[in-house]
């Protein structure tokens, strides 16, 4: 996992920044995946709250509603590795689907409920998990406790694979120059001294 894209940072990794110019989340993000390549160790944990500790317990909750609610029986899995990209996909589904669930707030849940469509800040996670774990279709999860869950079917899109692959690909390609130049580096002021 350290090291390379993954599906969780693929809108990272296609971010543009102010007037199309370079996004600082995304050059942040290429020197953590930097910085684990050189150190061999996987950056820290991020930031973290109640709530969101909250949502990890509430997804098993939230698995097992959507296994009951479509008659399946959801895999957990951990990484998928696929060449220079990855994924961890909340379970997989039958042998050509996958799930992807999201703990909300209240007035989130709602908000996604009225809209009724895959929220755009998780197009690049869902559509990146497809891509990188060879699948068809994905089913996206919004839940709340004391709230109807939101379930969308997702198809594989083609067109946003191909330009998230380009994507992902120049993302990678400035990983490789920017470790090369860091293991070449020269602190020219020490050799000037």
């Amino acid at each position: 996992r350290a090291g390379i894209p993954t599906a969780s940072e693929f809108s990272t990794v296609m971010a543009k920044g102010k007037d199309g110019g370079a996004s600082i989340t995304r050059a942040k993000y290429l020197r953590q995946l930097a910085g684990e390549i050189l150190t061999g160790e996987p950056a820290p944990e991020g930031y973290s709250n109640g709530f969101m500790a909250r949502g990890h317990e509430l997804e098993d909750e939230a698995r097992s509603l959507y296994a009951f609610m479509r008659d399946v029986e959801p895999e957990r899995v951990g990484f998928i590795r696929n060449g220079s990209k990855g994924a961890s996909p909340d379970s997989l589904i039958g042998t050509d689907a996958g799930l992807e669930i999201k703990v909300a707030i209240p007035a989130v849940q709602i908000e996604r409920l009225q809209r009724g469509t895959l929220p755009t800040e998780h197009v690049a996670q869902v559509q990146g998990s497809m891509w990188v774990s060879e699948r068809a279709s994905w089913s996206f999860v919004s839940y709340c406790l004391k709230l109807p869950p939101l379930i969308i079917d997702v198809p594989r899109d083609e067109a946003y694979i191909a330009n998230l692959a380009k994507a992902v690909e120049a993302f990678n390609d400035e990983l490789e120059a920017l470790v090369q130049s860091i293991r070449t580096y020269q602190d020219f002021r020490a050799v000037a001294a």
